[in-house]
């Protein structure tokens, strides 16, 4: 199977899309950013190789008659599992390494920590599959959520600090994530198959049809990035997209009717509109700081110990909505704290914090020409609960109740869909992009620092 690759490489999250030569998704691909660039791209392009896979196993059980969307969705959780495992012992030997590294500290943390991830380790089954529900996608996310939960408990009962339990993890996890880590889909495929059909009259099936699906070679003809960090990517220029090109087209792909995109990632804001054929016509972005974007999430999230994937289903739970003076990144923390000394319930707080996001972002609608007609919100926060919601509200107060508002979970993926939009334009064309070189051998691409504590460029007009 020949398939396009497009990257869209943002300062929070990483994805990966894959099509084939027909335009179809085969197969996507999400992470985190971490720190190192390169080894987020591979690792979302990995995990687009793998959803490919599981395409091709369901094209393969459709070809023997008997597709079964249950059994594929089990072995998919088993798959989830057995990668969650392999990163939990990753996760293991990098605490034990850090704690080496702490003489002073060692003695009384190692057996506290050790018993944390006895607990994680046990309670992992129970994570995937089943009646589990949804989770992050995040191994960080998914982790770090049980890590806090057991070391809670496990500090009081050993009398160690919870603090450097914590500190310990979020040591230990930046090393795990920057760290490229080539995994065989084929053993965790054969490993997940034994954990769900076992015992199963559906197990010879199955076995067969992954044996197919993993027999199919795929060939990747053409590759685009885009992104917040398209520059550090290691393509040829003219491989190399402007997000907002790839936001707007990737939107009107999945919604054809759709003329205006609002995309909010982890350090920008842009509006975008474009016209029938999905070409953008004008746009604005926040091109001062990352105030109202989702590190400004990421802050707070931070200050309540929370993964970021629980704020927006904790904001739903308020009863009235707190009015925030700023949402600066710098002083996120501080304004957190004071309302939260007043008496002020988290849940209203965090719905105030979400409402003060989204009318930056009517702002920057406005400016950018308004909204027509259906309206589609992309990037990471568009994954968030209650900023959807509010977003909803404030859309049919100011611009009418029929304003169509089209968001899902998959919507995080536009960007990538653009570029590998693009990318099956070039193929086409017989100007295909090379495959890159993810992960340099001598050279590993960096993030780039920061410009302040809360900013992306220049300074913060909440600052001063």
């Amino acid at each position: 199977m020949k398939c396009v690759v497009g990257i869209d490489l943002g300062s929070t999250t990483t994805k990966a899309v894959l099509l084939d030569l027909e335009g179809n998704i085969v197969g996507r691909g999400i992470t985190n950013s971490r720190s190192n660039y390169a080894v987020a791209c591979a690792v979302a392009r990995e995990e687009g190789l793998t959803s490919a896979r599981f395409q091709l196993l369901e094209r393969a059980l459709e070809a023997e008659g008997a597709r079964d969307a249950s059994s594929v969705h089990e072995l998919r959780e088993g798959f989830r599992l057995e990668l969650y495992l392999d990163r939990l012992a990753d996760l293991q030997k990098q605490v034990d390494l850090v704690l080496e590294r702490m003489p002073t500290f060692r003695a009384s943390l190692e057996p506290a920590a050790h018993k944390v991830l006895a607990e994680m380790l046990e309670g992992a089954s129970g994570m995937f599959g089943g009646d589990a529900g949804r989770r992050s996608d995040f191994f960080r996310d998914i982790a770090g959520s049980a890590f806090i939960t057991a070391a809670e408990r496990i500090a009081e009962e050993e009398q160690v600090s919870f603090e450097r339990l914590v500190g310990l993890f979020d040591r230990s996890i930046l090393d795990v994530e920057t760290q490229p880590s080539s995994r065989d889909s084929a053993d965790l495929l054969g490993r997940a198959l034994q954990r769900v059909a076992t015992g199963s009259a559906d197990a010879e099936r199955l076995q067969q049809a992954m044996e197919r699906a993993l027999a199919t070679d795929i060939e990747e003809v053409s590759f685009v990035g885009t992104g917040y960090g398209r520059q550090t990517l290691p393509f040829p220029k003219d491989c190399v997209k402007s997000e907002i090109l790839c936001h707007g087209r990737g939107a009107h792909r999945v919604f054809p009717k759709t003329r205006t995109v609002l995309d909010i990632g982890g350090q920008d804001t842009k509006a975008i509109q474009v016209d029938e054929h999905g070409v953008v016509t004008s746009f604005q972005m926040n091109d001062r700081c990352a105030a109202g974007c989702g590190r400004y999430l990421g802050y707070i999230a931070d200050e309540l110990n929370l993964g970021l994937h629980e704020l927006g289903p904790l904001a739903l739970k308020a009863k009235k909505v707190v009015r925030v003076n700023s949402t600066c990144t710098v002083f996120a923390g501080a304004e957190l704290r004071e309302r939260l000394a007043l008496g002020q319930a988290r849940e209203d707080i965090l719905a105030g914090l979400h409402r003060a996001i989204m009318l930056r972002a009517m702002s920057l609608l406005a400016r950018s020409g308004g909204v027509s007609d259906q309206f589609t919100f992309t990037g990471g926060v568009c994954n968030n609960p209650m900023a959807t919601q509010i977003l909803g509200e404030l859309l049919h107060e100011n611009y009418g109740a029929e304003i169509t508002l089209n968001a899902d979970p998959d919507s995080i993926y536009m960007g990538a869909l653009g570029g590998a939009m693009f990318a099956l334009d070039a193929w086409k064309k017989g100007t295909p992009g090379l495959l890159p070189d993810f992960v340099p051998s001598e050279h590993e691409v960096q993030g780039p620092p920061p410009a302040c504590a809360g900013c992306s460029v220049g300074a913060c007009p909440d600052a001063s």
